[in-house]
């Protein structure tokens, strides 16, 4: 008597690589969206970045040394991760270095995100670990640094806090016509768009009263608002252009401001990425992540990472990041694959949240993945670094988004890609993973294979999960 359950059946193989998430299923390879390029005439990257190296060689040099010398947390007495006297001291004998310079580039290093701070104490931030081999953390330690001019230089002593905000909000227009411009632009010149600068984000904060308004001039009418006058900003510009300039962003001499490569470089990334947030097709920049991965999920993979990026560009890394790992541990597998998909956009600033996660089995393939793939793997043999139990646990969770959103064929597909090649091999491996989805996904699977004899093996699978028989 035989038997019809297919006791060896062999699976029609694809290369073994598990699915990070359904829309993947569907999209074996995706297609890379080109980067947009920088004007003409910008250095190249790996050239902009030893500019950035060497502007920042000091601020290194002194994370080092608190690396080494102190170790993580010891070099603070303040709460706020400033260093004390003691260690300011100790700092200047041994580097030969004056103590008012240690102490500015420490706070030059704490700016470019060489030295992190967490809690009251400090410790080496990841773009120091990878300053030597990734121009990429340079590049975006040099243009934290950028972001935080009007803290690396202080204000003139005597001026209103009100004043010297507007201006701060009004340099990025300021910035813009210098990059435009491509050259040595007057200083009168900047002072004047400043100035009209100045009196727009005045006007807008100006409230429209209720009632009748008065006509100008009348008793009682309230003034318009005061133009911003050369008087008042002329210092501030000042003190703007030589913080800028301290921060290696422009250079400023006989009474002109010039954008270095790297500070016209930043300015070009920043309007970029204003760009990238002013078009998302789908309308899913205010969404919170879990809203906008679900906006995303019905995308095309290209259309998707624009998505994430005009997401990504509206908030601060650090938040956005936790918010996408909160995604992640949800019960929607499309999510959690998804939400990596969406820390892949954000590279490497992500990778300290991501190594995190490691120790939850839920994320643990995923992150393994995007680590391997951040590390320079190929995408098409990071399943590598997956034991045999991660494939599979994976495979399932994949399994699982394709149930909860896809077809009935896509599921049948994706039987191609498990790492097992027997289907007796791949039963009794997911019997074993524990994934909480285990038997949905049999169940899903058996109802939608073609061949009854393969659905029944794959039902009684189910079955035995249910019952906790073998």
């Amino acid at each position: 008597m035989t038997s019809r359950i297919p006791r060896d059946s062999r699976l029609r193989l694809v290369r073994p690589r598990p699915l990070a998430a359904a829309p993947q299923a569907m999209n074996q390879r995706r297609p890379r969206r080109p980067a947009p390029r920088p004007p003409e005439g910008t250095p190249a990257r790996s050239e902009l970045a030893g500019m950035a190296r060497s502007g920042l060689a000091d601020a290194a040099r002194v994370a080092r040394w608190a690396d080494s010398a102190l170790g993580p947390g010891s070099a603070t007495a303040d709460g706020k991760a400033t260093l004390s006297d003691a260690t300011a001291d100790h700092a200047a004998r041994e580097l030969g270095l004056p103590v008012a310079k240690v102490r500015a580039d420490w706070d030059t290093a704490r700016l470019a995100g060489l030295v992190e701070v967490h809690g009251g104490t400090a410790r080496p931030g990841w773009r120091l670990r990878a300053w030597n081999r990734d121009d990429s953390a340079v590049l975006r330690g040099w243009v934290a640094l950028f972001d935080a001019w009007s803290l690396a230089h202080p204000e003139p002593a005597g001026q209103e806090p009100a004043a010297v905000a507007e201006v701060v909000s009004a340099m990025p227009q300021v910035l813009s016509f210098l990059q435009l411009s491509a050259g040595p632009v007057p200083v009168e010149q900047l002072l004047d768009l400043l100035e009209q600068r100045v009196t727009e984000l005045r006007t807008e904060r100006c409230e429209v009263p209720y009632g009748p308004r008065l006509e100008p001039g009348t008793p009682g009418a309230e003034p318009d608002p005061a133009p911003a006058t050369d008087t008042a900003l002329a210092p501030l510009l000042d003190w703007a252009l030589h913080a800028l300039a301290s921060v290696g962003a422009l250079t400023c001499g006989d009474g002109h401001a010039t954008l270095t490569p790297l500070g016209s470089w930043a300015v070009w990334v920043k309007l970029e990425q204003i760009c990238v947030a002013a078009q998302s097709p789908a309308g899913n920049i205010e969404q919170s992540a879990e809203g906008m991965l679900r906006g995303c999920a019905q995308l095309r993979p290209n259309a998707a990472r624009a998505e994430y990026r005009a997401w990504l560009a509206a908030r601060p890394v650090g938040s956005a990041v936790a918010e996408l790992l909160g995604a992640a541990r949800g019960e929607d597998a499309l999510l959690r694959g998804l939400a990596f998909e969406a820390l892949r956009v954000v590279g490497a600033p992500a990778e300290p949240d991501v190594r995190g996660v490691l120790d939850e089995p839920t994320l643990r393939p995923y992150a393994l993945l995007w680590l391997a793939e951040h590390d320079g793997a190929d995408p098409e043999d990071a399943h590598e670094v997956l034991t045999r139990t991660e494939a599979t646990w994976l495979w399932v969770d994949t399994a699982a988004a394709v149930a909860d959103h896809g077809e009935a064929p896509l599921l049948v597909r994706h039987l191609e890609s498990a790492v097992q090649a027997t289907v007796p091999a791949l039963l009794d491996e997911v019997r074993a993973v524990g994934h909480p989805r285990t038997v949905q996904v049999l169940v899903a699977l058996a109802a939608a294979h073609p061949d009854p004899a393969l659905a029944k093996a794959v039902r009684r699978a189910a079955f035995q999960v249910h019952t906790g028989g073998s």
